[in-house]
């Protein structure tokens, strides 16, 4: 069911899902208003609570009705928690702003774009259009290649791993949009994205090694199975930039159209390695 699952969310997400509406992280927003104390205990208890209040929907439904409101939840579920939503409509944004040389407007979509890291002060314009196009391969990661991971290895806890990821990546952004940085700091919740994100950052680094410069990104990425310290942000970015070396790096709408299409193409290629270790058997 997982496969079936997957494939159909990520058809209705590409051809429907725009804007807030199937957002999860929008949908938190009404609870995160709530919370003014900020520290790692309250992360973790918030997630676990996502979580079991999850389990205890699928085991509620489970036999029921041929399975098919389980089925039902699953479809569900992953629409909320895969797919960038209105990330995507701030990227479509940025090429029309670009394209026209509004620069108001341009920086304005990048910097939400950029929201979780930033852009470095007082960088030239090729150090700004690389973030850029790292923002974006993290977004791809974060809302497309992170929630698929765990909702494949997760088996039949699929939707509650999946949805314990979101509210992960939901409260960051929130802090990042709302807070100050000693708040996010005290809430823990790069630390523990640190953790979780470490296994399916390596799996995705194996797929940008792969679709560009082997001979350069394989030695990083073996490098990187023993580093525990660098954030995982930049040994993807690091890695997929291996891929995008041979781009363009100076025009405001090639390069991050660059970075888009080889996330696309990552995000394939893990699809259908997915498929592959379903129809033998290796995945459920």
């Amino acid at each position: 069911m997982t496969l079936f699952t997957l494939l159909l969310v990520l058809i209705i997400e590409r051809l429907f899902k725009l804007g807030e509406h199937w957002q999860l992280d929008h949908r938190l927003e009404v609870v995160f208003r709530r919370v003014t104390r900020f520290s790692l205990t309250a992360t973790l208890a918030m997630t676990l609570a996502v979580m079991l209040v999850v389990w205890l929907l699928l085991e509620a439904l489970e036999g029921l009705f041929f399975n098919l409101p389980l089925l039902v939840v699953w479809i569900l579920i992953g629409l909320l928690c895969i797919g960038a939503g209105v990330v995507r409509l701030h990227y479509h944004a940025y090429l029309k702003a670009a394209s026209r040389d509004d620069s108001h407007a341009r920086d304005a979509m990048a910097s939400e774009l950029t929201l979780i890291h930033g852009v470095p002060p007082d960088c030239d314009e090729r150090e700004y259009l690389r973030e850029l196009q790292n923002a974006l391969l993290w977004i791809n990661y974060r809302f497309y290649l992170a929630p698929l991971f765990w909702f494949v290895v997760g088996g039949e806890a699929g939707p509650v791993l999946v949805c314990g990821y979101a509210f992960l990546r939901a409260w960051q952004t929130w802090l990042a949009r709302h807070h100050t940085p000693v708040e996010r700091l005290r809430s823990g919740i790069d630390g523990v994205l640190h953790v979780v994100d470490w296994i399916p950052v390596r799996l995705v680094g194996v797929a940008y090694a792969l679709i560009g410069h082997g001979e350069k990104a394989l030695p990083a990425w073996f490098a990187s199975l023993a580093d525990r310290h660098t954030s995982q942000y930049h040994v993807l970015t690091q890695l997929a930039q291996f891929s995008l070396a041979q781009e363009p790096h100076l025009d405001k709408v090639k390069t991050p159209k660059a970075a888009v299409s080889m996330a696309k193409k990552a995000t394939l290629v893990i699809v259908v390695v997915v498929a592959l270790l379903t129809i033998y058997g290796t995945l459920v």
